[in-house]
């Protein structure tokens, strides 16, 4: 379906790796098809144990390609609202295996929300994570708004979704949304350790410990529709225009 996105099978774990070097890993259309594809193939594959999500050495993503959301922007109807980007979340919603997430190097936006639907976050020293999207005059994404409170809190969840500060691996840490942190370029080696580790436990028991574990699915589900319905409404706002305006335009001048 695309080149940016690869997917291999090793060790009864699905690796799921995000390769858009020269964009920052920034998600296309086609790269969340992908990713979704991969994730739901993996559900009825019984030798598939782990998935693993990687950006592979030196960023994770930067997010949603904002030319999307732009186009979007400027639509006259709704037929360019992103989404496959939904279509990504809602798999993510409905993945029933570990999923372990490799960050070496940025995460913003959806690069973050996503990790808290991870089961074990590994990222390096210098992983950051931002979800900015109230600068972009937008709201926050895959139940975040109820996921990232329930991890780390709300005063840090509000510091992050809504403020937009930027959080670095010690405080993710901390925070409650990451496990460990290792040497930049060792993510996604370490992770498949864990991957592995996890492989060796009994298969029944873990699904259903995960499954207590987790939010209930309808909750998670219901948010991700809200926060659709608000974040298609604010892709047509004068706030957002006027975002994507300042941040092209800065681009252009760089």
């Amino acid at each position: 379906m695309t080149d940016h996105v690869i997917v291999t099978d090793e060790d009864n774990t699905r690796i799921i790796t995000m390769r858009r070097p020269d964009k920052k890993n920034a998600l296309t259309q086609g790269m969340y098809l992908a990713m979704a594809d991969a994730i739901k193939s993996a559900q009825n594959d019984p030798d598939i144990r782990s998935i693993v999500i990687s950006g592979g050495s030196g960023v994770f993503t930067a997010g949603n390609d904002l030319e999307d959301f732009a186009k979007a922007n400027t639509a006259n109807d709704d037929s360019s609202r992103p989404m496959a980007a939904t279509q990504f979340l809602k798999a993510l919603a409905y993945n029933e295996k570990p999923l372990i997430g490799a960050v070496d190097g940025i995460a913003v936006g959806v690069g973050t929300t996503m990790l808290f639907h991870c089961d074990y976050v590994l990222a390096s020293t210098t992983a950051t994570f931002s979800t900015p999207f109230i600068h972009l005059g937008l709201v926050p994404e895959a139940a975040s708004s109820l996921l990232a409170p329930r991890t780390m809190g709300h005063h840090r969840a509000f510091s992050m979704l809504v403020m937009g500060r930027t959080v670095t691996a010690d405080e993710a840490r901390e925070a409650g949304f990451v496990n460990v942190i290792v040497a930049p370029g060792h993510t996604e080696v370490e992770a498949r350790k864990v991957a592995r580790e996890i492989g060796s436990l009994p298969k029944d028991a873990v699904a259903l410990t995960r499954k207590l574990l987790k939010p209930a699915r309808d909750d998670v589900l219901r948010r991700m529709d809200e926060e659709s319905h608000h974040f298609g409404e604010r892709l047509k706002s004068d706030e957002a225009r006027n975002a994507f305006s300042a941040f092209f335009a800065r681009k252009k001048k760089a």
